[in-house]
């Protein structure tokens, strides 16, 4: 696996001319507006990229950016693979391969979530401060190169403090109400049953979602600091008794966008 990260990398590199990112964005579901954020970016469709994966769920762009924002030289990733697709973790977490080998140390990740806290409306943006794991693997499994050489990662502090604070911050001084809360995975592609989101919201979690996970776990392996948010697109199965749809999702999280832009614009300025 080395090897064909060894050559996306080259690839990449090709492409930026002496370009060097400082911060890594991974855009989730009806989200890619923040791309807008970027100024004059340079735009790298997937299928280019040698053995990267390709985003193929609607609302993921598939392609990747690189530009200026803030003052910061961010590399954009508009699009992810999921486990539900059919895909394997090796494939999920790739692209942080990607980002690593490009000396990226700060990961900001973003997904679209169901709530599952009662007190919190779609369109809100909520900080993750901890994860629940219920896909029912780990990209840690195995050892990362398929080599048995298993590592016991601490996972104790997975959202780095730091960035969690100025983002804080920012929201801070936009007026900008910001929630927070514990991100539960699970594999999908179904939605959570109504008695799945009782027994989430009794083990901690506040909201719920199909992604995000693996790629944190892969990021902390290689020491690259993260920053999670998940955006609130609908109340999950239960809290509310509308009915769960991908459009809804895809649909709550354009309008969220704009808020989005403006926190991570803030959130970049103070990095």
């Amino acid at each position: 696996m080395m090897a064909t990260v060894k050559e996306s990398k080259e690839f990449l590199e090709s492409k930026l001319a002496g370009f060097k990112p400082d911060v890594a964005l991974i855009i989730g579901s009806g989200l890619n507006g923040v791309a807008a954020l970027l100024d004059k970016p340079l735009t790298i469709p997937y299928a280019d990229i040698p053995h990267f994966p390709k985003a193929s769920v609607p609302g993921h762009a598939g392609q990747m950016l690189f530009g200026e924002l803030a003052g910061k030289k961010v590399m954009a990733l508009c699009g992810r693979k999921h486990l539900y697709e059919g895909t394997s973790v090796a494939e999920v977490v790739y692209p942080v391969h990607v980002v690593d080998s490009l000396g990226v140390k700060v990961l900001v990740v973003t997904n679209a979530a169901g709530g599952i806290n009662p007190q919190f409306n779609p369109g809100d943006l909520m900080i993750i401060e901890d994860h629940i794991n219920h896909l029912g693997v780990n990209p840690l499994v195995g050892g990362v190169n398929g080599d048995g050489d298993v590592r016991f990662l601490d996972m104790s502090t997975t959202y780095t403090t730091r960035l969690r604070e100025k983002l804080e911050k920012a929201a801070e001084e936009l007026q900008m109400p910001l929630r927070r809360g514990v991100y539960a995975a699970t594999l999908g592609p179904s939605y959570e049953t109504p008695a799945e989101v009782k027994a989430f919201a009794w083990q901690g979690a506040d909201a719920v979602g199909m992604s995000t996970v693996p790629e944190v776990i892969m990021a902390r392996y290689h020491n690259i600091e993260v920053l999670g948010i998940s955006c609130i697109t609908n109340l999950a199965a239960g809290i509310s008794a509308k009915k769960l749809s991908h459009e809804e999702v895809l649909e709550v999280g354009k309008g969220a966008g704009d808020k989005l832009i403006k926190l991570l614009n803030g959130f970049l300025t103070a990095l």
